[in-house]
């Protein structure tokens, strides 16, 4: 994030005690859909393999649209890309039904700003729960856009953001369905392709503010709660190296070595091999080897450290 965009504290207000009737609705809906219905259907009809297919196909588009693009390229501007990329970043990430590129991107920037404050839209301090889901779903989150002042700029990013609810309606919904209707029974086709895909992405997000805050190691900063646990990179598409990422955000990749699972990341460098991405931000090897030697210090007794230093 671009220190030039920071929002001063005292422009924040707290959110407030509110059940936001639509997603109260929402989640069990769609939970319930998800966890009880289809399994309920693929007991009774067995697998329609062209639909699970379909849904892998969808989850993948959006859940990466999410992890690569709300996240490292709309959030932290870790790589630049075309026209193109960006389109599909915003069509796939509007199918993921987790507000617009613009809203999504402000409310990270206050929580990387904010980190385990009062001002965190989802302060891990609050509860496992109030990070996953509760933050949104009984609590009413301030808004301000001053922190993203530069995706203002980008005409697709504000038509997304001002049309939202028809981005999401035709790519969370009609493209999938459509596709699935042409494939196999209705129900089947609905059940896979809508409450499925959209609350298992759902999850694998929302699971970036609660388990990513909660379990794991804190190998480069021990001031936040964020921490680094291959779990959690595998639920995230590699956001669970989340240590990593708080205390270096322009950095594109989450886990920085080659066998951490971080498919966000591998995607990223795929794009700039093709052309597709370009200035990847990477952080040096010795800032990252400083950050790990000042927390390896903080372990050390004051003997073993006065040790080191001779």
């Amino acid at each position: 994030m671009d220190p030039s965009s920071l929002t001063p504290f005292d422009n924040f207000s707290l959110q407030r005690r509110k059940n936001r009737t639509a997603a109260v609705i929402w989640m069990p809906v769609m939970n319930g859909a998800t966890f009880i219905g289809l399994p309920v259907l693929i007991w009774v009809r067995g697998v329609e393999w062209a639909h699970a297919w379909l849904f892998l196909a969808f989850f993948t588009a959006s859940s990466m649209a999410i992890t690569m693009g709300y996240h490292r390229f709309f959030a932290h501007a870790t790589f630049k890309s075309n026209r193109f990329i960006e389109f599909l970043l915003l069509f796939f990430g509007a199918g993921a039904y987790e507000e617009s590129g613009l809203k999504w991107a402000c409310m990270h920037r206050r929580h990387h700003q904010f980190t385990d404050t009062d001002k965190d839209p989802y302060n891990i301090k609050r509860g496992f729960f109030y990070a996953h889901m509760g933050w949104f779903m009984f609590y009413k989150q301030s808004i301000n856009y001053d922190n993203v002042k530069d995706l203002e700029k980008s005409p697709l990013v504000m038509h997304q953001h001002r049309h939202f609810q028809s981005w999401a309606l035709v790519s969370g919904v009609v493209l999938p369905l459509g596709i699935g209707l042409a494939t196999g029974s209705w129900l089947s086709a609905l059940l896979w392709t809508v409450p499925a895909k959209i609350t298992l992405v759902g999850h694998s997000a929302f699971f970036i503010n609660s388990f990513a805050h909660s379990f794991g190691s804190r190998p480069y900063d021990r001031t936040v709660s964020a921490r680094d646990n291959w779990v959690g990179a595998f639920l995230t598409n590699g956001e669970g190296y989340h240590n990593f990422h708080h205390a270096f955000p322009q950095d594109y990749r989450n886990g920085i070595r080659w066998y951490h699972w971080d498919p966000t990341k591998w995607a990223i460098w795929a794009l700039s091999k093709a052309g597709w991405a370009r200035d990847l931000r990477r952080t040096s090897p010795e800032r990252i080897r400083a950050a790990r030697l000042a927390v390896e210090a903080l372990d050390k007794t004051p003997a073993e450290t006065a040790s080191a230093a001779l």
